[in-house]
């Protein structure tokens, strides 16, 4: 398992922000903004975004396997079996595995309740509980859906069919006007 993370940890490392991300990280320039994401990356991050949830936590750090909420900033880009933390439990990466809890759910409720604009872009909207959160958006919010291929809608939602790094630029640059 450890070499699996490691492996996509490597990855991560290697990729870029694309220009939907830097997009997404300009909006601050006039708005108040919140990136909600279950990708387990910091291209976000890397992009510019100031404040970004990770429901899903995050590749590049490292957590005890006895006590959850005990993080750690990575030291080297692996780890390993004997890695421990300074209470002895081996770490492992800070990333939600099947059946353990998704993080920051009750803030992330509250940004979606009350965001005057919410873009949710690249989700199949079919990992629970993550997924739910597109219905917490005030129906007075202007709301967009991007997905490159035609899905169910989120009610009240407004659709554009294309790749984030096709539509979001755009969309953000109409925002920006």
């Amino acid at each position: 398992m450890l070499r699996f993370y490691n492996e996509r940890r490597a990855a991560v490392l290697a990729a870029r922000p694309n220009a939907a991300h830097r997009a997404i990280a300009r909006l601050e320039e006039k708005y108040e903004v919140v990136v909600i994401t279950q990708n387990i990356d910091d291209l976000h991050e890397r992009a510019g975004s100031s404040r970004v949830v990770h429901v899903h936590g995050e590749i590049l750090k490292a957590r005890s396997t006895a006590r959850p909420e005990r993080i750690y900033p990575l030291k080297s880009p692996a780890i390993e079996l004997g890695d421990r933390c300074e209470r002895g439990s081996q770490l492992r990466p800070d990333v939600v595995w099947f059946g353990e809890a998704v993080r920051h759910m009750d803030e992330s409720e509250m940004h979606f309740s009350t965001a005057s604009k919410v873009l949710a872009i690249g989700t199949s909207l079919s990992v629970y509980p993550a997924a739910g959160l597109v219905a917490y958006a005030p129906f007075s919010a202007e709301r967009w859906f991007v997905s490159p291929e035609p899905q169910e809608i989120p009610r009240g939602y407004r659709f554009l069919e294309g790749t984030a790094t096709a539509v979001v630029p755009p969309l953000v640059e109409q925002w920006l006007a």
